[in-house]
């Protein structure tokens, strides 16, 4: 049984997913499969991922008050992720992505958020309240800065594991860095908010900047993790027959928060997400049920 919940503040949205043989370029018209409609977002993708690996996990997030939103709040409970904190918000419309997906498994993704936008940082400080030291708070950068300014502010403050995921990438505020998180961030997300090219160069700038340790996740490549000690170990990638890349992050970072919460150290739980990031691959859609 976990010993701390996950405790997930983020997005909430409905994918549209288009097969194509090959991502259009700009001013070109390409040819798709038959779309498929699924769960995603970022937030319910890492709290369905977390619930997956064992976790008791909530999430934080705001839809709207359509039939997307109510078929969300349906899928997420039946994942076992516990919706009483995300808000149904009259007027909005729940959050949108189109996904395209190439025959090589890479994706081009634009998201409408709606009412993702609309979470207000008092409901985010009413709902972590009762955070513990046990429980593991995550972070993805799909609703509003002050949002994330004041998960990161409340989790400090109730000595939460915070574990936060740049994406998509924008400058951290003070508050979540104040709480020495732990950040989960692809390659090109870690040149970014760095300007560091090496991942372990842009690792020590992110743990000098406030960071207590750093994942750096590289596809195909592994993981490169720096530890609170400064200390550098390479995870390697699980094998895996690639379809759809498409939530393979999300899946790595929700079972990272449920091992941490269950008492796994970093490298340990670092080794299980790049297992399930890995078998997410394996199947089109971001929460589509994968290869065991």
């Amino acid at each position: 049984m976990s010993r701390g919940r996950v405790v997930v503040v983020g997005s909430v949205n409905v994918d549209l997913t288009l097969s194509v043989a090959r991502l259009p370029q700009p001013g070109e018209t390409v040819l798709a499969g038959d779309p498929l409609r699924a769960g995603g977002g970022k937030g319910a993708n890492v709290a369905v991922a977390a619930a997956r690996a064992g976790g008791r996990v909530a999430l934080v997030a705001a839809v709207g008050d359509d039939e997307d939103g109510a078929g969300s709040l349906r899928d997420l409970e039946a994942e076992g992720v516990g919706t009483a904190w995300i808000e149904v918000l009259a007027g909005r419309s729940t959050g949108l992505a189109i996904v395209c997906v190439d025959d090589a498994g890479e994706n081009h993704i634009v998201v409408a958020p709606g009412a993702n936008m609309a979470l207000a940082p008092a409901a985010v400080e009413a709902r972590l309240g009762d955070l513990t030291a046990d429980d593991v708070c995550v972070l993805s950068f799909e609703v509003p800065a002050k949002a994330i300014a004041a998960a990161g502010r409340v989790a400090g403050g109730r000595g939460a594991r915070l574990v936060v995921n740049p994406s998509p990438v924008r400058e951290m505020p003070a508050e979540v860095l104040a709480a020495a998180p732990t950040v989960v961030a692809n390659a090109g997300e870690a040149r970014a908010l760095t300007g560091e090219d090496d991942v372990r160069a842009a690792a020590r700038a992110l743990h000098a900047a406030g960071a207590g340790a750093v994942v750096v996740t590289l596809g195909a490549g592994g993981a490169d993790v720096t530890t609170a000690e400064s200390q550098h170990v390479t995870v390697p990638a699980a094998p895996a027959a690639v379809v759809d890349t498409t939530g393979a992050g999300d899946s790595f970072t929700g079972t990272l928060a449920a091992a941490l919460a269950g008492g796994a150290g970093l490298v340990e739980a670092v080794r299980s997400a790049a297992g399930a990031a890995a078998r997410t691959t394996e199947r089109v859609g971001a929460r589509a049920r994968a290869t065991q």
